[in-house]
């Protein structure tokens, strides 16, 4: 695991680690984590990473879809990893940064990764870094789908943004209020981006973002995982 340092799941805001799940829930969190997860589709043998896993909700919910799924958890805050282990005994937990998931897991690993409401917390080029590892851990044709604070259409959706700005900084925020993702996720190399859906908050509006590594499985490696 990386000795750098990383941005807490609650941003700049002082709060027990408990707290965060209670925070999530005011953001309409079941109807975009139940998108996230449609739109991942886990089924048998499925190999999914959940980057910047936090508590573990999101891996949680895949495990309970589809139990024959193999999903790994990764996240390098200790205190977020080891609520997730007493939440769900389901998924795999995994210490480390999200810009080094091949080395973590082996590279083309994967058949979808995906993060919910990590990137924003991220400056641009780590945003750029942790795509760039999530197109690496990916086997060919794997999908990508990412839920986060999205372009903030309306003066509304601006405002509710300031919340999330005040926590995390706007620094790292404004680029993804002004729509930056998908052109990022083309310039790290996912095929067929888009937006597939976009959920109105009490901070903003988050968007569920969706794309594929290009190629076939047969053009790659086998998918495994390293184990630790």
């Amino acid at each position: 695991m990386s000795e750098r340092t990383f941005t807490p799941a609650l941003g700049r805001v002082t709060a027990p680690t408990g707290f965060y799940d209670f925070a999530i829930s005011l953001t309409r969190e079941r109807l975009w984590r139940g998108l996230l997860a449609a739109h991942a589709a886990p089924r048998p043998g499925d190999v999914i990473v959940d980057v910047g896993c936090g508590t573990g909700s999101q891996a949680a919910l895949l495990h309970r879809m589809e139990p024959r799924a193999t999903v790994i958890g990764v996240d390098p805050d200790p205190g977020v990893l080891a609520v997730a282990r007493r939440k769900s005994g389901g998924p795999q937990w995994r210490a480390g940064m999200g810009d080094e998931l091949a080395e973590l897991l082996g590279e083309g690993s994967a058949t979808t990764v995906l993060s919910s409401l990590v990137l924003h917390q991220c400056p641009v080029p780590m945003k750029r870094a942790i795509l760039a590892s999530m197109l690496a851990v990916l086997r060919p044709g794997g999908k990508v789908v990412i839920a986060d604070f999205g372009l903030q259409r309306t003066a509304l959706m601006r405002a509710a943004f300031r919340i999330v700005q005040f926590a995390d900084g706007k620094r790292d925020t404004q680029p993804n209020a002004d729509g930056i993702l998908p052109r990022l996720m083309v310039e790290a190399g996912f095929a067929d981006v888009r937006e597939a859906d976009v959920v109105s908050t009490v901070n903003g509006s988050i968007s569920i973002y969706v794309g594929r590594r290009s190629g076939s499985t047969a053009d790659g490696v086998s998918p495994s995982i390293s184990r630790s």
